[in-house]
């Protein structure tokens, strides 16, 4: 293998992590600054994080493993398959082919897989026909809960409520995914938080 491609993995992740980031700031908090819905980034990022964070884990294994299809020998820079040439050549597999590799590259089985699918063809429908009239933000949150959070536990033992570009999230987003009644897995130290969140969502 090729050196340029060792890191592939480890790229991916952090890409994936950082949409994830994004998606929850979108999905859980509003803005005046935004025209439109934030529900609608919430999902498509969201979505997208998925997508990166799933071929990730296949490229853990191997990281031509995310490849439907690769260059000829014929067009590669040198006697190994580059970057560079994986880059102009290469296709990586399509959002709804990603289960099935997952499944048989590391036998981790999505188990809402109808969820996962349903938001892959939702984010479609926003990025090329129309906005339906849905809560875009509660569906986005719990997809990330449903779909990504098992991801991330199973493969790096992250929790998915810590990766918010919120700079107070424990206080800010704890509340949020309570209120909307999301099952929600999160770190010990934080549990103080998760217990104040609840009193006082018990009190509205």
């Amino acid at each position: 293998m090729h050196p340029d491609l060792k890191n592939i993995s480890e790229h991916m992740r952090e890409i994936g992590l950082g949409l994830l980031s994004q998606a929850q700031v979108n999905a859980c908090f509003w803005s005046y600054k935004n025209n439109l819905d934030e529900g609608i980034f919430a999902v498509i990022q969201a979505a997208h994080a998925a997508e990166i964070l799933i071929k990730a884990a296949i490229a853990e294994q191997h990281p031509l493993l995310i490849f439907s299809q690769l260059p000829k020998s014929i067009n590669a820079n040198g006697d190994l398959l580059d970057f560079e040439s994986l880059f102009e050549s290469g296709r990586t597999l399509e959002y709804n082919e990603l289960p099935e590799r997952l499944w048989a590259t590391t036998g981790y089985k999505i188990q809402e897989l109808s969820t996962f699918n349903s938001f892959g063809k939702l984010r479609n429908g926003i990025q090329h026909f129309a906005v339906p009239d849905e809560e875009l933000s509660i569906i986005a949150t719990e997809f990330i809960y449903k779909v990504i959070d098992p991801i991330l536990e199973h493969f790096w033992g992250l929790y998915a409520v810590e990766y918010c570009d919120d700079e107070e999230l424990e206080e800010n987003l704890i509340p949020v995914l309570i209120n909307r009644g999301i099952n929600f897995r999160y770190p010990e130290k934080w549990k103080e938080y998760v217990d104040e969140a609840k009193k006082e969502s018990s009190k509205d």
